[in-house]
């Protein structure tokens, strides 16, 4: 096998990482952070949809039973709103799910009576793993609408 000389780049490929990404997949990315499991709708992968859509809201639902706390900026003093933003990013990834609590002001309570509960930070636990789920099948149905999945 020969080998090539030092400081010379494979140049195989080069293309295919130019090619221009669809308008659809975009669509497809932005209804599946909205909607979970929206995008996989849409593209008639009805059994991955549903098993998205169950899996995030379930565990979105079960957070919240469990007196878990959705994380938002709510205006602290210092570095405060920067610890919150990472958890706040990852609750945000339930789309219309985080949108609607919030609206609602459900699951946003400060206060001690929630963190006293046993199931407190299973429900946070829940929470976040919700979020950072439907942003996974949100590049599932984001890479899938680009065709670089089948």
């Amino acid at each position: 096998m020969r080998r090539k000389p030092l400081g010379v780049k494979d140049t195989r490929g080069v293309a295919e990482a130019y090619v221009k990404t669809p308008a659809n997949a975009w669509l497809m990315g932005i209804i599946a952070w909205a909607v979970p499991g929206g995008g996989h709708f849409l593209q008639g992968r009805w059994v991955r949809g549903l098993v998205v859509a169950s899996a995030v809201c379930g565990m979105f639902l079960m957070g919240l039973l469990f007196g878990g706390h959705l994380f938002g900026l709510n205006g602290g003093e210092g570095t405060s709103n920067l610890l919150q933003l990472p958890p706040m990013i990852a609750n945000l990834g339930t789309g219309i799910l985080y949108l609607l609590c919030w609206a609602s002001n459900t699951g946003f309570s400060e206060g001690a009576e929630f963190a006293r509960r046993a199931t407190y930070e299973y429900g946070n636990t829940f929470l976040l793993t919700a979020g950072l789920l439907n942003y996974l099948a949100m590049l599932d149905a984001f890479d899938i609408a680009a065709g670089r999945k089948p």
